[in-house]
């Protein structure tokens, strides 16, 4: 049979859409249990993004089966205790201190660690295991170089007191590109050479797939050289943050077995926006990460 260019091409599409009917059925599959994961994925919630109530989100992880949700501040940790969830990232907050004013400033650092010691111990006492740092944003006359060093001399002075309480304190790569003009923490890279300069096991990276697509891509192929260095992986649809569907660049079923692969057993939070609706949304990111 003469194979022509067009019946190529119509082959492929066809083979493609029933591909893409047989993943979404296998991942709707109306004979799944509310609750049941595969469990190779320990996925969490990300409250800030969620759009909804937290009540709403926790009563939501609990029915599929996703046991934590990440940045909810103390006072609201009851909600996650009358679930049964984890508070899986606690986010370093106060005396001025945020994601652009953080570790990379010596000038910062008596007042940063102190409140940081004291997220430790909160975090520690509620059960939970994650604390969120920041690297600080770029400032005129701090090279990169001096702000990782910076960072590390920080972060040596306190990783032992967070391994003592049982605690990981992680720090976020963002992209400079879009959301967060300036920040430093914008390439692997530059985060790996920081874990290795700090040494502990205490100290981690939360490598969010969505602002390392923009700023650098080889998403899968970074997970596995540098997974040693990731205690956290965050979620979002590229472009526009939002649904992890078939409209984006990113196919996370790949990259979630690329994270299972390396036997993580960390989280993986939904930190995307959710469009529609969002209860909908959140249960396809869910599925669609359950490898």
């Amino acid at each position: 049979m003469t194979v022509t260019r067009r019946s190529y091409l119509q082959l492929s599409a066809a083979t493609a859409a029933a591909g893409l009917a047989g993943t979404a059925s296998a991942t709707q599959d109306p004979n799944r249990k509310a609750g049941s994961t595969k469990g190779r994925i320990k996925q969490s919630g990300v409250a800030w993004c969620y759009g909804g109530p937290l009540e709403e989100l926790a009563e939501l992880c609990v029915k599929l089966g996703v046991p934590a949700i990440d940045v909810v501040a103390p006072g609201k940790w009851d909600v996650l205790k009358k679930h049964d969830l984890k508070c899986s990232l606690t986010i370093v907050r106060g005396k001025g201190y945020n994601i652009g004013n953080a570790l990379n400033r010596e000038e910062n650092h008596e007042g940063y660690l102190e409140i940081l010691k004291k997220a430790i111990d909160q975090n520690a006492e509620a059960g939970f295991e994650n604390v969120l740092v920041f690297s600080g944003n770029r400032r005129k006359g701090l090279s990169d170089k001096q702000g990782l060093e910076n960072c590390a001399k920080a972060l040596k002075q306190v990783v032992g007191y967070a391994a003592e309480k049982g605690q990981v304190i992680q720090m976020e790569l963002l992209n400079s590109k879009r959301d967060h003009k300036g920040y430093m923490f914008d390439r692997s890279p530059w985060g790996v050479e920081l874990v290795q300069k700090v040494g502990s096991d205490a100290f981690k990276l939360v490598y969010d797939i969505y602002h390392a697509q923009i700023m650098e891509g080889d998403v899968i192929q970074t997970i596995r050289d540098h997974h040693e260095a990731f205690g956290h992986y965050h979620t979002a649809g590229v472009p526009g943050r939002s649904n992890l569907d078939h409209t984006q660049e990113l196919y996370y079923p790949a990259i979630m077995e690329a994270i299972a692969a390396t036997g993580f057993q960390g989280y993986v939070g939904q930190e995307f926006r959710p469009k529609g609706d969002r209860v909908k949304a959140f249960t396809q990111a869910v599925e669609w990460c359950d490898v």
